[in-house]
Parts: C-alpha cells; structure tokens; sequence
C-alpha cells in the first residue's frame, strides 16, 4: 500500500483529531492529512509559548490558512514549571505534559484525540516527551503507519505541500544547554540572534547557548563557513546585539540535538 494511502487509513480510524501543529514538516503533513480524511473534525493546535520562534508561528498560520485547514492557538504554560525551567535531561517531558494539558480539553470536547507528528526516525532520538505524551494518550499517526522522515518528506513533495523540504526547526530550549536555567529572557536572546542570521542569509542555524548566557556557539552547515567568514562582523555584531558576551562558530558544523552530548548520546544529522 502506498505510503499516503498507508497514513490516511490510519487517519480514518479516529473519530476526530487535534493535531499538535507546530507548522513543521511533519506536523503539516500530519494536519493537511487529517483534514484530507477527517475534514472539520481535524483540528490543528499550535501550542505558543517563549519556546516557540514568532517567525514559526506566523508560518503556521499562514500555512493553515493556504491549506483550509481550522487552526487555533492556545498558551502553554512550561516556562512557568519548575522542572521545565531547571533544564534536566527530561526537559522535553515537562514540556509536553504541558502541552498535552492544553490539548487534552480540546480533544475531549470533540470527542477524538490528539495526534503528534512524530514518526519511525524520532524514536531512535533522546525524546522524553514521546514517553510523556503517550503516557497521556496521545497516537502518532506516522508511527502507526510505518512512515519514516523520508516518508514525510516524499508525501508532503507529492501533495505540494511547501513544507517538504523545510529544515528542522526544534524549540528555542533545545538550544540551551542542558542544566542551564531555560528562561523567556534566554530564550528571547537566542530568538533575536538567530532572526539575525536568517537576515543575513544564513537559513539553516542554531545559536547554542553556554556559560550561563554568556556564550553564543553558532552551528552552521559546513558548506556555509565561506560565508560565515565574509560576514564574520556582521555576525559577531548580530549576536552582541542580542546579548552574548561570546560569538564563537561550531567548526564541526550543524548537526540536529547537539545538546545530547552533553548526555553521553550522539546528535542526529538531518
């Protein structure tokens, strides 16, 4: 059976659906395809938080709004958590918690559930939220399917979904190294130095926090370091500005969950 085919089987088996739609590759297909199947009975949620980028989240909407899919935002409460703030290796558990806390109303008033993007590559990542959101009920559609991260990308190219070559664009927190307090103020900082780098050109990037604040650590794609260098005032100007004592670039390049070092564990290359 066909991928797509695959995915919109498993669709039709729920009642109805929330999706967590973070306006991401997966997330979007997810959406598109639960409004495919599931027409107003899907509805997609995009959680707003300090940890969630305003450029993502006005790309959300718009692409709801390109694709007729019912949207809705909702205000989640982890940068008020303790444990989410104190940055432990199971950070990304708070964080869904809360998320499912305020997805979970939504599902029950329509009588379905609530759906994540997650699929086969991510369960082989350090994602504690996976076991949380599970834990609370939530299905992963993909999974369920057998779709993989290619999977995603090849269904979204074939239903023109623009979103299926976007680059990952994990939450501001995964930036901040872990047992560093996650913070709005960190996190607006680290937002501003990397608006400023997709200013200047740079549209794959992450601003990797260190030293309590104080240290910028840039991950770039390799093929990007030319570049990087040609503009290294401007950088360095960029990242002062938005509040780091330090500006240093990876030399080892952009690579997804580079923080997970810090766990003993590899990162991920996408």
């Amino acid at each position: 059976m066909h991928a797509l085919d695959r995915l919109e089987a498993r669709l039709a088996q729920e009642r109805a659906l929330v999706v967590a739609f973070s306006g991401g590759a997966d997330s979007a297909l997810l959406a598109v395809a639960a409004h495919r199947v599931l027409g107003e009975r899907a509805l997609a949620v995009t959680a707003v938080s300090p940890s969630l980028p305003d450029r993502e989240r006005r790309a959300a909407a718009a692409f709801a709004r390109r694709h007729g899919v019912p949207h809705v935002e909702v205000r989640t409460d982890e940068a008020e958590r303790p444990e989410y703030v104190a940055n432990g290796a199971d950070r990304c558990a708070h964080c869904k918690s809360a998320l499912l806390d305020a997805l979970a109303p939504l599902a029950a008033l329509s009588g379905g559930a609530v759906a994540l993007g997650t699929n086969l590559d991510d369960l082989g990542d350090h994602r504690p939220g996976q076991q949380a959101a599970a834990a609370r009920g939530a299905i992963a559609p993909f999974v369920d399917a057998g779709l993989s991260k290619a999977d995603v990308r090849a269904i979204s190219a074939e239903l023109g979904l623009e979103t299926a070559d976007k680059p990952a664009a994990a939450c501001l927190a995964s930036r901040v190294a872990y047992g560093e307090p996650v913070t709005p103020e960190l996190l607006a900082r680290i937002e501003a130095a990397e608006d400023a780098l997709h200013d200047l050109g740079f549209g794959v990037c992450r601003v990797r926090v260190h030293g309590g604040g104080a240290v910028a650590r840039i991950e770039l794609p390799t093929d990007a370091f030319d570049a990087a260098h040609e503009r290294r005032a401007d950088i360095a100007a960029a990242v002062h500005a938005a509040g780091f004592t330090f500006c240093a670039l990876d030399l080892d390049g952009f690579a997804s969950g580079r923080m997970n070092v810090l766990l003993g564990m590899p990162a991920v290359q996408r």
